[in-house]
């Protein structure tokens, strides 16, 4: 056998081998091609889920809100805090003056039960200060050692005190109406604290010859 035979029976063969890889390697992706035309629909769908549900809870969000203002009313202004920035904080003297109309016009209808005199302490009075205010105060305690309540002197871990001694004396105090607590009235009504000074400085006298 020359060698020129030889080269080309040996061309001839890788040639065979070359053509059976190709096709081992076409039967190896073909029946991959469904999957991944299924992984890219299964991808659209879910783009398509999310932003179906996106779009839902917009509405909703909408929803909520146009029922809270109906429920609570016209808006109210939004005023430029100084205390909203970043880097800004809260007025302490406000917050004193604050306190002060609360214990003075508020304190003898609205309870703040989930205040206690210490969280005063550095945010609107010194620790002598909120100390000599908390002992203005007589706290029911106990029971003692024979199993009886007593009477003690306030201090800075209690509570301020209520203005009535249940829900019901309140609501007979106050024509059925119950006075809520001021603890957390800013979270609690839409807007927060635009809400409520909205609704302390929003009084007004009636007209003339409307009588209220």
């Amino acid at each position: 056998m020359g060698l020129g035979h030889k080269i080309r029976t040996g061309y001839a063969k890788l040639s065979f081998l070359s053509r059976l890889a190709r096709q081992s390697h076409d039967a190896k992706t073909l029946p991959a091609l469904p999957c991944q035309i299924m992984k890219q629909d299964g991808d659209r769908l879910r783009s398509l889920a999310l932003f179906g549900a996106g779009v839902s809870g917009l509405l909703g969000c909408a929803t909520i809100a146009y029922s809270d203002e109906a429920e609570h009313g016209l808006a109210v202004p939004n005023y430029p805090w100084p205390h909203q920035g970043i880097l800004s904080s809260y007025d302490h003297a406000s917050i004193r003056r604050g306190h002060q109309v609360y214990q003075q016009v508020c304190a003898s209808c609205h309870s703040m039960s989930l205040i206690s005199f210490r969280d005063l302490v550095g945010v609107a009075y010194t620790e002598e200060e909120t100390k000599a205010m908390a002992a203005e105060i007589e706290v029911v305690d106990g029971p003692n050692d024979e199993g009886e309540m007593f009477t003690r002197t306030g201090k800075l871990s209690d509570r301020f005190p209520q203005p009535y001694a249940n829900e019901q004396a309140a609501r007979f105090a106050n024509g059925g109406a119950y006075p809520p607590d001021l603890s957390l009235i800013t979270k609690a009504r839409h807007n927060g604290q635009n809400y409520v000074f909205g609704l302390l400085t929003g009084y007004r006298d009636p007209p003339a010859g409307i009588s209220i």
